[in-house]
């Protein structure tokens, strides 16, 4: 699944080349990428679950551009910034894959070392 993902993301990547990309935009994908990088923090604190992790953090960056858009239409009689949304969005799921592949692989590493050593032969710790 990670997989197909990466490559979407890749191939619409090639597709955008010639897209301008405003100062404005690149704050929204920065405060979506702290929003999710905050978010994330916290659910996998609380929990350990890197799934609900992900999902909460994906979540609450995607809603906070919405909110964000909707209020600039209603409250500043702008319009809804698609483009903006998306920045917010994108900022939000690059941090939440990269934490979601990065973060909590250390105790597996560890579990491993700790079984390996558990079932050495007893000759081999005896000859050290």
């Amino acid at each position: 699944m990670k997989t197909k993902i990466s490559l979407l993301l890749i191939t619409l990547s090639l597709f955008s080349h010639a897209q301008s990309i405003t100062e404005d935009e690149l704050l929204h994908f920065g405060t979506g990428a702290v929003i999710s990088g905050a978010t994330y923090a916290l659910v996998y604190g609380k929990t350990q679950n890197k799934s609900k992790a992900f999902w909460y953090s994906l979540g609450v960056s995607t809603l906070a551009g919405l909110t964000k858009e909707i209020l600039d239409e209603s409250a500043f009689d702008g319009y809804f910034d698609g483009r903006e949304f998306a920045a917010t969005v994108l900022g939000g799921l690059v941090v939440s894959v990269t934490l979601e592949l990065f973060v909590g692989n250390k105790k597996k590493k560890q579990k491993q070392k700790v079984s390996a050593l558990r079932y050495e032969p007893i000759h081999n710790i005896l000859s050290r």
